[in-house]
């Protein structure tokens, strides 16, 4: 089994990026590696909750994943397993791996959008060879940077108000 980890840095507050990560509508904005919409998510962020969301690709094609919340300490830490029922890598087919988000705040430094921002460091463990952990990365690669650049949309949005 193999892991991979991802860093980014957004420009919201940890409080606010952990919104994003754990309700319907903040999913919708970044969740699927291309611009493709989501088609449903839900989450019921509790220890024991579960969480299940289903995206359409822009080549058409649709994926939906579920898992169960571990760990849940807003808005620091979120941990949760991972499947595919649906799409996704073949390489997971029937296993389920574990997916563990770390929210810290840091300042951001960026002139009229100087402030708190959080450092996000996501990994993705326990998948079942380097195939596949390739595979996520790029996936979840694209996710995140859409995470940042909807962040980033809303400071410029808040800004001209």
């Amino acid at each position: 089994m193999t892991s991979l980890t991802l860093i980014r840095r957004i420009a919201a507050r940890p409080s606010i990026v952990f919104d994003a990560l754990t309700t319907p509508d903040g999913i919708a904005a970044w969740w699927g590696p291309d611009a493709g919409p989501v088609l449903m998510a839900q989450t019921d962020v509790r220890v024991g909750g579960h969480c299940r969301v289903r995206f359409r690709m822009l080549d058409g094609t649709e994926h939906e994943s579920d898992g169960e919340y571990l760990e849940v300490d807003p808005p620091h830490r979120l941990v949760m397993s991972f499947r595919w029922t649906e799409g996704g890598e073949p390489e997971e087919n029937g296993a389920v791996s574990r997916i563990e988000i770390a929210l810290r705040p840091i300042e951001i430094n960026a002139g009229s959008n100087s402030g708190t921002g959080t450092e996000l460091t996501f990994t993705h463990a326990r998948l079942q060879n380097e195939v596949s952990r390739a595979s996520h990365a790029d996936g979840w690669s694209g996710s995140l940077d859409k995470l940042v650049r909807h962040f980033a949309q809303v400071v410029e949005t808040d800004d001209e108000a």
